[in-house]
């Protein structure tokens, strides 16, 4: 077959993937939503001092997202991409208005409880769309899009809550912005591409050609439809067992994934954007500096990771993350060590932490959700994601319930030296099972570790 041997324009692609990482943004975004507001919003409704609900205001969001994310992969193979993603935008949409306009702690919680379902639901439907919509010389560029634009909602949600502290009322407003980016993702999907592979899945396969069309250009349609056909057959509309995921053939992969989103959140990072303030505190630094260090150390290694990703890979930049992540938390160990001075161990502990949110950002942050679509067969690839992401949750919850209770049990030196550990196991664990996926069709990626039957 004559095939077009230059890469596909990124000018078709970029728009469809733009809208996906809106999705993003709004994960970004109500993760820190409360931070700041957090005092005011407490004082409103009439819980301040209760630590318990002030927690649960936090993490009633997370379960939201637990829930959300197991049921992700179901939404994505029966309802299609672009309608997983107006599913997502619903419940953030009433939800965020819930907790905008109401006037006790039921509500707030009512309201986090479905923004955090939307939470759970759009980043492995994000990953699952930018793996499948992307030319494989631009998915490791446009899968970090999905960790900047987490970034940016982050930062975003910091920014607008400034004002919180001298405008009565004003975390209201913080609630009500984010009804607008959840607005235009759920209206811009309309006129979005759906996923060639689910269409081809479905036994769409006109519909699919016509959307490779769309997002890749007219003389690349062949080539991508006969590497689809290489493996699926277009006729698979029977569902997949949920066992299939956990046995057989499939298991390495679902092993993989699972374990590169519990090193992931077992290294520490979530720890460490927790308690950033009180390090940031200790060493005289004000929370809106600290919080700025941070974001500003996110993005950047956010956007090397984006522009290195198609160059060196994913594996050689996930090893050298999970590495840099070790020595950043030995410093941490430096740094609470009774034999380092004052001055020194301040030095250390600030500059450990802003080590390793970069180092973490340039590719243990942006390539699990990139790597683990690439290499889910198109088959179990949504439930698979789904699992995975749940695994991610969970851990996420425990790390964040018990790391302070942790740090008072054993002390700083023991508790980041367990994080230097798994960051060291996470670069082993990287070195014997993860493949390298760049510039590799979804097809040969597929082929390579799972020989067919």
């Amino acid at each position: 077959m004559d095939v077009e041997t230059t890469n596909p324009s990124w000018l078709l692609s970029f728009p469809h993937v733009v809208v996906a990482t809106i999705s993003s943004l709004l994960f970004g975004y109500h993760l820190g939503v409360v931070n700041e507001p957090l005092e005011s919003i407490s004082i409103d409704l009439g819980f301040r001092g209760n630590t318990l609900a002030e927690g649960l205001v936090v993490s009633t969001c997370l379960g939201g997202a637990f829930i959300g994310s197991l049921f992700s992969g179901w939404i994505a193979d029966s309802a299609g991409r672009r309608r997983a993603f107006q599913l997502c935008a619903l419940p953030m949409i009433i939800g965020a208005a819930t907790s905008a306009t109401t006037r006790t702690l039921a509500g707030m919680l009512i309201g986090r409880f479905l923004v955090g379902t939307g939470m759970g639901i759009g980043p492995p439907v994000a990953s699952l769309y930018l793996a499948e919509v992307s030319p494989a010389s631009l998915r490791g560029t446009y899968g970090s899009f999905i960790q900047i634009a987490t970034c940016l909602g982050l930062m975003g949600a910091l920014f607008i809550g400034i004002p919180v502290r001298e405008t009565a009322g004003w975390w209201r407003i913080c609630f009500w912005v984010s009804t607008v980016p959840a607005g235009i993702l759920a209206f811009a999907m309309i006129f979005c591409a759906e996923s060639p592979h689910w269409l081809y899945k479905k036994g769409r396969s006109a519909e699919a050609e016509a959307e490779f069309e769309r997002l890749l250009g007219g003389s690349h349609v062949k080539y991508a439809m006969l590497e689809l056909s290489k493996l699926d057959r277009g006729d698979e509309a029977d569902t997949v067992k949920l066992s299939e995921v956990f046995h057989g053939r499939h298991f390495r992969v679902v092993y993989i994934g699972s374990t590169l989103f519990a090193l992931q959140q077992l290294s520490g990072i979530n720890a460490v954007f927790y308690f950033s303030s009180s390090v940031f505190k200790s060493a005289g630094v004000p929370s809106d500096v600290a919080n700025a260090l941070i974001g500003v150390a996110n993005l950047t290694g956010s956007i090397v990771a984006m522009l290195l990703m198609d160059k060196l890979g994913r594996k050689l930049l996930l090893l050298w993350s999970f590495f840099g992540m070790t020595m950043s938390m030995v410093l941490q160990v430096a740094a609470a060590n009774s034999y380092v001075s004052g001055s020194g161990s301040l030095y250390l502990s600030v500059g450990g932490m802003l080590m390793f949110v970069l180092t973490f950002a340039l590719g243990a942050g942006p390539v699990p959700g990139l790597l683990l679509p690439e290499i889910f067969p198109n088959r179990i690839r949504a439930k698979a994601m789904a699992f995975c992401m749940s695994v991610h949750w969970v851990i996420n919850f425990f790390v964040g319930l018990l790391f302070l209770r942790l740090l008072e049990q054993l002390g700083p030196q023991l508790l980041y030296s367990i994080f230097a550990s798994v960051c060291m196991m996470a670069v082993i664990f990287v070195k014997k099972n993860v493949m390298e996926t760049k510039g590799k069709s979804l097809q040969e990626i597929e082929i390579a570790l799972l020989p067919p039957e």
